[in-house]
């Protein structure tokens, strides 16, 4: 990577040293609205066939150096206003003056294109969706990224306040591996996790200029990240957009918000220019409160001796000395009366977690343009902050540290050379579910709880029972039935044992109860009284437990992980053909110290009195040599060309890319499309697209105990056909129960694949009258090696005598699908514009056609159906007597879906809905825009609700969950000022 960044600042230097000194024209002017006269502030006004441009102020006006011989042309653009050009000479150079009209239907405010394939607004057969800055600002949500998910074929997920989620398409994730997201072109993911932490990591909407998505496979141009889509941002350079912009933003659950960002030019010929972004964010977050037992589990809320909670962690049914339903005899028969299957206590979320959220970041950059075509810059970004991530488990991220340079020179639409390098620092950052586990082990491991709360109950509570006199009694009436066979006896006794506690839940919770407080207070030298939250005990031992790695026995990770990438491109005409060649290099550094990868350290573990693998605290072993650092790298090289026919009227593009990660095999990634505009109304599109999918860092070479299991990398392969084979998890719970050596299921899980995918897409886009603009499009994808994981469990089974197993490990592997995997969708959006207000919907349907059957588990998380509707207005006359109000609602309806997460976190997403709106005036005098509104906006039940129907108070209570074992997010109302200045 250095040679690299000074390969590049060689050839600035040598640019500089062969630039020539031209004179210099300064042009001036100012830009209004066609029919009212008003001025036009942040109109874009550029020299022709350059990239060099500034925007208008707040009053219309714009000064513009050059080096261009006059006469030339200037391109004048505003959203909602039709394109002007204005040809300036010697004569009106210090007096232009240009009117632009509007246009009813935005044809570049949403457009079908591949901003990589071309710099001259040519049109392709990918689907973008596009936030401008004008839309960007008055976001009806507040927040730009949170409204990204009311534009079609994307979906925004919140697994806290501070960390959303942006997918397209299905497989949505927290984890959203299939997505890449880029700001300027540079990938923004954790070195680490291999995916982006929302915008937690992201710019400051004072500096974002557009935000574009892509949907779908488009691995061409941007590589083998863009999967199933990609989030494109680009920020305002300051010679376009120089000036001061400041945000203070006040917001219920605490929140507060402040940004700047400076940006000027420096030097007569405005050659040099600089900004600086600065911004902090603080909330109370939106809590994990989900005490219902996990889906799918075999115990419900209403068993009387503890269940599974979703958001209570340690309560899991994990050991095999907790069931008692076979036992249930009176104690003159030998037997345990009144208790079946329990389970332990836990530790809710809240009671391990500090809700604040805050995010801080920084953002330099400095440009210098060689000439009017050729720019070079260098940026620097650093974010911080605390949030909550949710992925296998819950993590707190607590000082958690990302930079990112950048070095890049280019010509716009031209060529361009481009490196950039990531590092993170996962600081205090701890895992929530493995904090609980560890302080749970520090009481007792499970076996022994287990052992004494069956002692405390023969001694304690069984008294209690046998003094009501029923235990006996049922055993009576069994025998007065005259059974001769003594199995039947048992079961009949059991069976009316059952049905004594089931109709009497509310009696055995409250004997549990009791239980557990005497098992709990057990304090001796072998076992530890429970460390009850909120006392001084429990601190100690929460701060000792995040404060040491996996590595010394606690749950606190280590990642330093870094990331290299270097990538080019050069366009250029041939024979009436566009061609685009390019490519680019990456090189991961991970560095865990053996707390998320198998870097450095590994397990090892001892066995409890049942056999099962425990961690023992702080015994670590090193790898050998060749595993002791992991290194990661991979290339790729792409190929395109375009060509036009009928009059351009006929668009043909094919691309290839080749891509090779040092793990597997080189794979192609082919696309071609035919896209036809009959006229300025109307495009037609077709288009093949495919992409790949390298392994993630943990794909490869994950080592992660989560408590219940301990996920693998699979690069090695050390479950294939000839190795170790694992039990199928029905047949290890059949066998548990029968010791039928017979019953169990041996299962092979070859290393991991790279994943691949094909996509089919149509569409059309156009005017269907001046005010109606409409897009559609419908896709057909099919995936071939999905990765996902398997689940499967080691344990030793003696092959003579039927006994418990012993050295039982459950593992979840990575893996790849053995079926083909495949989906479909289509979507469609209509714009209505009149004067300056614009009716918008659009609607989504997804569909997992096939693969759901698989051993690898799909997780779809896509609703089948969606839908948005909006409505906005800018630059209004409220009461005659406020000039610039604007507003923007939009109500978006999400139909629900299975969230497939981690064993503890996949559950059904309850169907939901959320209406965003806000109000903002313009006060051109201060240059300040007043905006009020808020996000789920019938998210909380008011005040006045309070005794009325039900109905009335559900219409108010609009909380939505939309990741299973996240929170239930709610309202959020907010006021926020913001003031531009020149």
């Amino acid at each position: 990577m250095k040679s690299f960044l000074k390969f590049m600042l060689g050839i600035i230097c040598a640019t500089l040293c062969c630039s020539q000194l031209c004179g210099q024209s300064t042009m001036k002017g100012k830009v209004v609205d066609k029919n009212d006269g008003f001025s036009l502030p942040g109109a874009a006004v550029i020299i022709e066939g350059t990239n060099t441009g500034v925007t208008t102020d707040m009053d219309g006006n714009f000064e513009l150096s050059t080096t261009e011989s006059l006469p030339l042309n200037l391109t004048i653009s505003f959203l909602g206003y039709r394109t002007s050009t204005f040809l300036v000479t010697e004569e009106n150079k210090s007096e232009i003056f240009v009117k632009l009209g509007s246009d009813a239907v935005l044809m570049d405010a949403v457009e079908v294109k591949a901003q990589r394939v071309s710099e001259k607004q040519r049109q392709a057969a990918l689907t973008v969706e596009t936030m401008d800055v004008l839309a960007i600002k008055e976001a009806a949500s507040g927040d730009f990224y949170e409204s990204l998910g009311a534009l079609k074929d994307v979906d925004v997920t919140s697994a806290s306040l501070g960390f959303k989620v942006i997918n397209t398409r299905g497989f949505n994730s927290t984890s959203p591996v299939r997505s890449l997201q880029i700001i300027d072109l540079c990938d923004n993911q954790s070195p680490g996790l291999n995916f982006s932490l929302g915008n937690f990591l992201g710019t400051s909407d004072l500096d974002l200029k557009s935000v574009e998505i892509v949907a779908g496979a488009s691995s061409a141009y941007y590589g083998p990240g863009a999967f199933n889509g990609v989030v494109s941002m680009t920020t305002k350079d300051p010679f376009q957009f120089p000036g001061v912009s400041m945000e203070l933003k006040f917001g219920e659950r605490a929140l507060v918000k402040r940004a700047v960002r400076i940006a000027a030019t420096e030097g007569k010929a405005k050659r040099f220019g600089w900004k600086l972004n600065l911004l902090r964010f603080e909330a109370n977050d939106w809590e994990a409160t989900n005490y219902d037992p996990i889906q799918g589990s075999s115990l419900g809320a209403d068993h009387p001796f503890g269940f599974d909670a979703v958001n209570i962690y340690g309560d899991e049914d994990v050991s095999f000395n907790n069931d008692n339903s076979d036992n249930l005899l009176p104690t003159s028969l030998g037997g345990r009366p009144g208790l079946t299957r329990f389970l332990r206590n836990g530790y809710r979320e809240n009671d391990l977690l500090d809700y604040d959220t805050d995010n801080s970041k920084f953002n330099t950059g400095l440009y210098y343009k060689l000439n009017d075509k050729i720019t070079t810059n260098y940026s620097f970004s650093y974010s911080t902050g605390n949030t909550i991530y949710q992925g296998d488990n819950r993590y707190a991220l607590r000082g958690i540290e990302f930079f990112q340079h950048k070095l890049e020179i280019g010509e716009k639409g031209k060529w361009f050379l481009r490196g950039y390098r990531t590092s993170e620092d996962a600081g205090d950052t701890y895992d929530v579910v493995t904090t609980a586990l560890r302080m749970q082990e520090a009481q007792s491991n499970n076996a022994d709880w287990n052992t004494n709360y069956l002692t405390f109950w023969s001694q304690n509570i069984v008294p209690i029972l046998e003094a009501t006199g029923v235990p006996d009694s049922l055993f009576q009436h069994v025998l007065a039935q005259g059974y001769s066979d003594p199995d039947s006896s048992l079961a009949l006794y059991n069976q009316l044992s059952l049905d004594w506690i089931n109709n009497n839940t509310d009696f055995f919770s409250n004997l549990h109860q009791q239980n557990l407080e005497t098992t709990n207070s057990l304090n001796d030298q072998f076992i530890q009284s429970y460390y009850e939250p909120g006392t001084a005990r429990f601190d100690s031992l929460f701060n000792s437990i995040t404060q040491r790695t996996f590595t010394e026995g606690g749950s606190r990770f280590f990642d330093k992980s870094k990331l290299s990438h270097i990538a080019g491109e050069y366009k250029f005409e041939w024979n009436d053909i566009d061609f685009t060649v390019g490519g680019n290099a990456r090189f991961y550094s991970p560095d865990s110290r053996g707390t998320i990868f198998s870097d450095t350290l590994s397990y090892i573990y001892a066995k409890d009195s049942l056999g099962n693998n425990i961690l023992v605290d702080g015994q670590r072993v090193k790898l050998d040599s060749s595993r002791v650092s992991i290194r990661n790298s991979e290339w790729g090289s792409y190929f395109g060309l375009e060509k036009k026919f009928k009059e351009e009227k006929l668009i043909t593009n094919a691309t290839v890319r080749l891509d090779k990660n040092q793990n597997f095999d080189p794979l192609l990634s082919p696309a071609v499309s035919l896209v036809y505009v009959p006229d300025d109304k109307n495009t037609y599109r077709l288009s093949f697209s495919s992409a790949i999918r390298n392994p993630t860092l943990a794909d490869q070479y994950l080592f992660y105990n989560v408590g219940r299991a301990i996920l693998l990398g699979n690069i090695d392969g050390r479950f294939e056909q000839g190795n170790d084979s694992l039990i199928t998890i029905d047949s290890f719970s059949d066998f548990r129960t029968n010791l039928d050596r017979d019953t169990l299921q041996y299962f092979n899980v070859e290393s991991i694949r790279p994943e691949q995918v094909r996509t089919v897409e149509a569409g059309y886009r156009g005017k269907l009258s001046e005010e109606l603009y409409v897009d559609l499009g419908a896709y057909y994808s099919r995936y071939t090696d999905f990765i996902g994981f398997e689940l499967g469990i080691s344990a030793f089974v003696d092959p003579v005598q039927n006994t418990a197993p012993t050295n039982v490990q459950v593992y979840r592997v990575a893996s790849n699908a053995k079926s083909i995997v495949t989906t479909s969708g289509f979507s469609l959006g209509m714009n209505y514009y009149f004067k300056k207000s614009s009716l918008s919907g659009n609607y989504s349907f997804n569909e997992l056609v096939s693969g759901d059957d698989d051993p690898i588990i799909p997780a779809f998380n896509t609703p089948k159906n969606k839908f948005n509707l909006g409505l906005s207005a800018r630059e209004l006359m409220l009461f005659k007597k406020i000039p610039h109000f604007g507003y923007g609602i939009n109500y978006k309806w999400i139909q629900g879906f299975l969230f497939e997460g981690s064993p503890q976190f996949t559950g059904s997403i309850p169907t939901y809905d959320m209406l965003d709106a806000q109000v903002n005036v313009f006060f051109p005098q201060i240059s300040t825009t007043l905006k009020i509104g808020g996000s789920n906006i019938l998210g909380i039940r008011p005040l006045f609700a309070k005794g009325v129907e039900n109905r009335l108070e559900r219409a108010f209570d609009n909380k939505n969950l939309q990741v299973y074992g996240g929170p239930s997010v709610g309202r959020l109302l907010y006021v926020s000022f913001q003031i531009d200045l020149k």
